[in-house]
């Protein structure tokens, strides 16, 4: 079943149990799916279904930052829940264990040599880890192995 399916069925779920929070985050997620797919004219793939997902997901992340800011204890919890609702969605998460090694393999594959061919590793790292992996723990995590 794909992401667009599970989304689905998911919010006909949540309407029978009557769960208000998960429906309007199910909601406003696949309302999103469909604008992208609106704009672009065509249905959208599970990689881009998964994009707008962590677009979502990173959404909720800053206004937990901006509200921990302003002291809104009430909304905090409310977007963590909001963002737990939408990483049941996301594939499988990478350990850092997988990524530290797969990073010392492409370091060297690329030849990288230092921070400055960062790029070419994270090239290769955050497709491969697309959905799996935060982009910015896996530049983290490369540019401590690199800076070396």
């Amino acid at each position: 079943m794909d992401i667009k399916q599970r989304l689905l069925s998911d919010i006909k779920g949540a309407m029978k149990a009557q769960d208000s929070l998960r429906l309007s985050t199910l909601r406003l997620l696949s309302a999103e799916i469909k604008n992208k797919e609106i704009d672009l004219r065509r249905e959208l793939n599970d990689e881009e279904v998964l994009t707008q997902l962590t677009s979502q997901i990173k959404k909720r992340k800053e206004a937990i930052g901006l509200f921990e800011k302003g002291g809104r204890d009430d909304l905090i919890e409310k977007e963590r829940r909001e963002q737990a609702i939408l990483e049941s969605y996301l594939p499988a998460q990478a350990s850092e264990e997988e990524l530290r090694s797969r990073i010392a393999e492409v370091v060297e594959s690329t030849g990288a040599q230092g921070l400055k061919d960062l790029g070419k590793v994270m090239k290769v790292l955050v497709a491969e880890f697309k959905g799996k992996a935060d982009s910015g723990f896996i530049k983290d995590l490369a540019s401590g192995i690199l800076g070396k």
